[in-house]
Protein backbone atom coordinates (compact mmCIF):
# COMPACT_ATOMS: atom_id res chain seq x y z
CA UNK A 1 0.00 0.00 0.00
CA UNK A 2 1.28 3.60 -0.89
CA UNK A 3 1.30 5.40 2.38
CA UNK A 4 2.29 8.67 0.41
CA UNK A 5 -0.64 8.52 -1.71
CA UNK A 6 -3.42 7.86 0.71
CA UNK A 7 -1.71 10.52 2.93
CA UNK A 8 -2.12 13.34 0.24
CA UNK A 9 -5.63 11.58 -0.35
CA UNK A 10 -7.01 11.84 2.87
CA UNK A 11 -5.87 15.34 3.68
CA UNK A 12 -7.76 16.37 0.43
CA UNK A 13 -10.79 15.26 1.28
CA UNK A 14 -10.48 16.13 4.85
CA UNK A 15 -9.94 19.72 3.54
CA UNK A 16 -13.25 20.28 1.73
CA UNK A 17 -15.28 18.00 4.70
CA UNK A 18 -17.36 19.40 7.31
CA UNK A 19 -17.06 18.66 11.37
CA UNK A 20 -19.07 15.41 11.13
CA UNK A 21 -16.94 14.37 8.00
CA UNK A 22 -13.50 14.99 9.31
CA UNK A 23 -14.97 12.45 12.43
CA UNK A 24 -16.30 10.42 10.25
CA UNK A 25 -12.68 9.80 8.09
CA UNK A 26 -10.82 9.70 11.19
CA UNK A 27 -12.97 6.55 12.29
CA UNK A 28 -12.99 4.67 9.01
CA UNK A 29 -9.21 5.55 8.73
CA UNK A 30 -8.23 4.24 12.10
CA UNK A 31 -10.98 1.67 13.01
CA UNK A 32 -11.97 0.47 10.07
CA UNK A 33 -8.93 0.31 7.63
CA UNK A 34 -6.03 0.14 9.79
CA UNK A 35 -7.79 -2.59 11.71
CA UNK A 36 -8.76 -4.53 8.59
CA UNK A 37 -5.56 -3.91 7.33
CA UNK A 38 -3.00 -5.08 10.51
CA UNK A 39 -5.60 -7.67 12.20
CA UNK A 40 -8.44 -8.69 9.80
CA UNK A 41 -6.57 -10.37 7.31
CA UNK A 42 -4.51 -12.08 9.96
CA UNK A 43 -7.25 -12.96 11.68
CA UNK A 44 -9.10 -14.72 8.45
CA UNK A 45 -6.01 -15.93 6.74
CA UNK A 46 -7.15 -19.34 8.04
CA UNK A 47 -10.24 -19.71 8.10
CA UNK A 48 -10.63 -22.50 5.01
CA UNK A 49 -7.26 -24.46 5.82
CA UNK A 50 -8.77 -24.85 9.67
CA UNK A 51 -12.51 -25.80 8.58
CA UNK A 52 -12.50 -28.87 10.00
CA UNK A 53 -15.48 -31.52 9.52
CA UNK A 54 -16.03 -34.72 11.44
CA UNK A 55 -15.90 -36.79 8.13
CA UNK A 56 -13.53 -37.82 5.48
CA UNK A 57 -16.22 -38.00 2.31
CA UNK A 58 -14.67 -36.45 -0.26
CA UNK A 59 -15.90 -33.01 -1.22
CA UNK A 60 -17.88 -32.71 2.20
CA UNK A 61 -15.72 -30.09 3.60
CA UNK A 62 -15.29 -27.91 0.28
CA UNK A 63 -19.61 -28.13 0.50
CA UNK A 64 -19.60 -27.04 3.84
CA UNK A 65 -17.10 -24.44 3.77
CA UNK A 66 -18.70 -22.99 0.45
CA UNK A 67 -22.37 -23.18 2.77
CA UNK A 68 -21.69 -21.51 5.78
CA UNK A 69 -18.89 -18.78 4.22
CA UNK A 70 -20.03 -18.31 0.42
CA UNK A 71 -18.06 -15.10 0.58
CA UNK A 72 -15.36 -14.18 2.98
CA UNK A 73 -15.64 -11.92 5.25
CA UNK A 74 -12.20 -9.98 4.41
CA UNK A 75 -13.35 -9.50 0.83
CA UNK A 76 -16.91 -8.15 1.55
CA UNK A 77 -14.99 -5.41 4.10
CA UNK A 78 -12.68 -4.54 1.57
CA UNK A 79 -15.52 -3.46 -1.21
CA UNK A 80 -17.22 -1.71 1.58
CA UNK A 81 -14.22 -0.09 2.22
CA UNK A 82 -14.05 0.80 -1.46
CA UNK A 83 -17.83 2.05 -2.52
CA UNK A 84 -17.92 3.76 0.83
CA UNK A 85 -14.68 5.83 0.31
CA UNK A 86 -15.13 6.68 -3.41
CA UNK A 87 -18.01 9.61 -3.11
CA UNK A 88 -15.34 11.47 -0.89
CA UNK A 89 -12.81 11.27 -3.84
CA UNK A 90 -15.91 12.70 -6.30
CA UNK A 91 -15.95 15.62 -4.09
CA UNK A 92 -12.00 16.06 -4.07
CA UNK A 93 -12.19 15.67 -8.48
CA UNK A 94 -15.35 18.11 -8.58
CA UNK A 95 -12.91 21.05 -6.90
CA UNK A 96 -10.20 20.01 -9.07
CA UNK A 97 -12.51 21.01 -11.64
CA UNK A 98 -13.48 24.10 -10.30
CA UNK A 99 -9.80 24.76 -9.82
CA UNK A 100 -9.18 24.00 -13.69
CA UNK A 101 -11.97 26.30 -14.76
CA UNK A 102 -10.98 29.19 -12.57
CA UNK A 103 -7.27 29.07 -14.13
CA UNK A 104 -8.65 28.81 -17.43
CA UNK A 105 -10.59 31.90 -16.87
CA UNK A 106 -7.64 33.51 -15.56
CA UNK A 107 -5.53 32.78 -18.10
CA UNK A 108 -8.14 33.71 -20.76
CA UNK A 109 -9.37 37.30 -19.57
CA UNK A 110 -6.51 37.98 -17.16
CA UNK A 111 -5.45 38.35 -13.04
CA UNK A 112 -7.74 41.17 -12.90
CA UNK A 113 -10.91 39.30 -14.36
CA UNK A 114 -14.33 38.78 -12.60
CA UNK A 115 -14.01 35.45 -10.90
CA UNK A 116 -15.87 32.42 -11.59
CA UNK A 117 -16.55 31.17 -7.95
CA UNK A 118 -15.91 32.96 -4.98
CA UNK A 119 -14.17 30.06 -3.09
CA UNK A 120 -13.92 26.94 -5.06
CA UNK A 121 -13.95 24.92 -1.95
CA UNK A 122 -17.03 26.73 -0.70
CA UNK A 123 -20.19 24.22 -0.88
CA UNK A 124 -22.15 26.19 -3.13
CA UNK A 125 -23.94 25.44 -5.89
CA UNK A 126 -23.03 22.24 -8.10
CA UNK A 127 -20.90 21.31 -5.06
CA UNK A 128 -23.48 21.00 -2.56
CA UNK A 129 -25.32 18.85 -4.47
CA UNK A 130 -22.42 16.58 -5.27
CA UNK A 131 -21.10 16.33 -1.69
CA UNK A 132 -24.86 15.82 -0.39
CA UNK A 133 -25.22 13.03 -2.94
CA UNK A 134 -22.00 11.28 -1.66
CA UNK A 135 -23.04 11.23 1.74
CA UNK A 136 -26.43 9.59 0.77
CA UNK A 137 -24.37 7.42 -1.40
CA UNK A 138 -22.08 6.41 1.88
CA UNK A 139 -25.37 5.81 3.60
CA UNK A 140 -26.42 3.31 1.33
CA UNK A 141 -23.49 1.13 0.80
CA UNK A 142 -23.00 0.65 4.61
CA UNK A 143 -26.64 -0.17 5.10
CA UNK A 144 -26.36 -2.75 2.17
CA UNK A 145 -23.15 -4.28 3.08
CA UNK A 146 -24.78 -4.71 6.36
CA UNK A 147 -27.96 -6.23 5.22
CA UNK A 148 -25.03 -8.88 3.28
CA UNK A 149 -24.09 -9.71 6.70
CA UNK A 150 -26.82 -11.07 8.03
CA UNK A 151 -28.38 -12.12 5.24
CA UNK A 152 -25.47 -14.10 3.78
CA UNK A 153 -24.31 -15.88 7.13
CA UNK A 154 -27.84 -15.92 8.21
CA UNK A 155 -26.91 -13.98 11.48
CA UNK A 156 -24.84 -17.30 12.69
CA UNK A 157 -21.40 -15.09 13.79
CA UNK A 158 -19.32 -17.98 13.95
CA UNK A 159 -20.57 -20.94 16.60
CA UNK A 160 -18.73 -23.23 17.90
CA UNK A 161 -20.19 -26.42 16.44
CA UNK A 162 -22.01 -26.00 12.48
CA UNK A 163 -24.34 -28.33 11.10
CA UNK A 164 -23.86 -29.76 7.25
CA UNK A 165 -26.21 -31.94 5.87
CA UNK A 166 -24.86 -30.72 1.97
CA UNK A 167 -24.36 -33.54 -0.80
CA UNK A 168 -22.44 -35.40 -0.87
CA UNK A 169 -21.87 -35.47 2.56
CA UNK A 170 -23.40 -39.10 4.27
CA UNK A 171 -25.68 -37.43 6.94
CA UNK A 172 -25.24 -34.56 9.44
CA UNK A 173 -21.78 -33.71 10.26
CA UNK A 174 -20.28 -31.56 12.67
CA UNK A 175 -18.11 -29.10 11.00
CA UNK A 176 -15.46 -26.51 13.69
CA UNK A 177 -14.29 -23.14 13.13
CA UNK A 178 -11.24 -22.32 13.58
CA UNK A 179 -10.83 -19.33 16.56
CA UNK A 180 -14.80 -18.90 16.29
CA UNK A 181 -14.87 -16.16 19.29
CA UNK A 182 -12.21 -14.22 17.90
CA UNK A 183 -13.40 -13.56 14.44
CA UNK A 184 -17.05 -13.24 16.02
CA UNK A 185 -15.58 -10.76 17.86
CA UNK A 186 -14.12 -9.17 15.06
CA UNK A 187 -17.68 -9.10 13.18
CA UNK A 188 -19.47 -7.55 15.82
CA UNK A 189 -16.73 -4.49 15.73
CA UNK A 190 -16.67 -3.65 11.90
CA UNK A 191 -20.50 -4.00 12.55
CA UNK A 192 -20.52 -1.54 15.21
CA UNK A 193 -18.54 1.10 13.67
CA UNK A 194 -20.10 0.73 10.36
CA UNK A 195 -23.35 1.89 12.69
CA UNK A 196 -21.81 4.68 13.84
CA UNK A 197 -20.48 5.75 10.34
CA UNK A 198 -23.70 5.75 9.29
CA UNK A 199 -25.21 7.75 12.40
CA UNK A 200 -22.35 10.49 11.39
CA UNK A 201 -23.31 10.55 8.42
CA UNK A 202 -27.32 11.11 9.25
CA UNK A 203 -25.88 14.33 11.33
CA UNK A 204 -23.56 15.64 8.57
CA UNK A 205 -26.33 15.10 6.38
CA UNK A 206 -29.02 17.36 8.47
CA UNK A 207 -26.43 19.76 9.40
CA UNK A 208 -25.69 20.80 5.59
CA UNK A 209 -29.48 21.09 4.90
CA UNK A 210 -30.04 22.84 8.26
CA UNK A 211 -27.45 25.29 7.43
CA UNK A 212 -28.83 25.47 3.95
CA UNK A 213 -32.54 26.63 5.40
CA UNK A 214 -30.88 28.87 7.61
CA UNK A 215 -28.99 30.85 4.96
CA UNK A 216 -32.28 30.98 3.01
CA UNK A 217 -34.17 32.15 6.00
CA UNK A 218 -31.66 35.03 7.08
CA UNK A 219 -31.16 36.20 3.47
CA UNK A 220 -34.76 38.08 2.76
CA UNK A 221 -33.87 39.62 6.06
CA UNK A 222 -30.57 40.79 5.35
CA UNK A 223 -32.16 42.43 2.34
CA UNK A 224 -34.70 43.85 3.67
CA UNK A 225 -32.40 45.74 6.59
CA UNK A 226 -30.24 47.06 4.06
CA UNK A 227 -33.02 48.33 2.19
CA UNK A 228 -34.73 49.86 5.40
CA UNK A 229 -30.99 51.43 6.05
CA UNK A 230 -30.65 52.85 2.46
CA UNK A 231 -34.36 54.51 2.49
CA UNK A 232 -33.57 56.78 5.79
CA UNK A 233 -30.20 58.05 3.98
CA UNK A 234 -31.34 59.16 1.00
CA UNK A 235 -34.73 60.96 2.36
CA UNK A 236 -32.07 62.66 5.15
CA UNK A 237 -29.71 63.99 2.05
CA UNK A 238 -33.09 65.21 0.27
CA UNK A 239 -34.46 66.82 3.52
CA UNK A 240 -30.45 68.09 4.26
CA UNK A 241 -31.27 69.50 0.19
CA UNK A 242 -34.22 71.29 0.85
CA UNK A 243 -33.09 73.02 3.71
CA UNK A 244 -29.63 74.38 1.84
CA UNK A 245 -32.58 75.84 -0.56
CA UNK A 246 -34.63 77.78 1.80
CA UNK A 247 -32.46 80.58 2.01
CA UNK A 248 -31.91 81.32 -1.49
CA UNK A 249 -35.98 81.66 -1.81
CA UNK A 250 -35.75 83.94 0.71
CA UNK A 251 -33.57 85.90 -0.57
CA UNK A 252 -35.29 86.15 -3.70
CA UNK A 253 -38.62 86.97 -2.49
CA UNK A 254 -39.94 90.52 -0.93
CA UNK A 255 -41.69 91.38 2.23
CA UNK A 256 -45.42 91.62 0.47
CA UNK A 257 -44.69 88.31 -1.18
CA UNK A 258 -43.53 89.37 -4.23
CA UNK A 259 -40.59 88.00 -6.02
CA UNK A 260 -37.68 90.49 -6.42
CA UNK A 261 -35.41 89.48 -9.45
CA UNK A 262 -31.90 90.28 -8.74
CA UNK A 263 -31.03 90.92 -12.04
CA UNK A 264 -33.27 93.23 -12.93
CA UNK A 265 -32.83 97.09 -12.13
CA UNK A 266 -35.43 99.40 -11.31
CA UNK A 267 -35.53 103.01 -13.03
CA UNK A 268 -33.70 105.72 -11.40
CA UNK A 269 -36.59 108.04 -10.31
CA UNK A 270 -35.89 111.97 -9.13
CA UNK A 271 -37.95 114.10 -6.92
CA UNK A 272 -37.80 117.51 -7.07
CA UNK A 273 -39.38 119.91 -4.51
CA UNK A 274 -40.14 123.25 -4.88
Amino acid sequence: MNWAFLQGLLSGVNKYSTAFGRIWLSVVFIFRLMVFVVAAEKVWGDEQKDFDCNTRQPGCHNVCYDHFFPVSHCRLWALQLIFVTCPSLLVVLHVAYRNDRERKNCLKHGEGCTRLYHDTGKKRGGLWWTYFFSLTFKIAVDAVFIFLIFYIYEAAFFPLVVKCSEDPCPNVVDCFIARPTEKRMFTYFMLVTSFVCILLTLCEMLYLVGKRCGECIRRPHAIKRKTSITMPTTTLARMENSVSKEPEMEKKMDHGGIEVKPDSSAPAYSLSVS
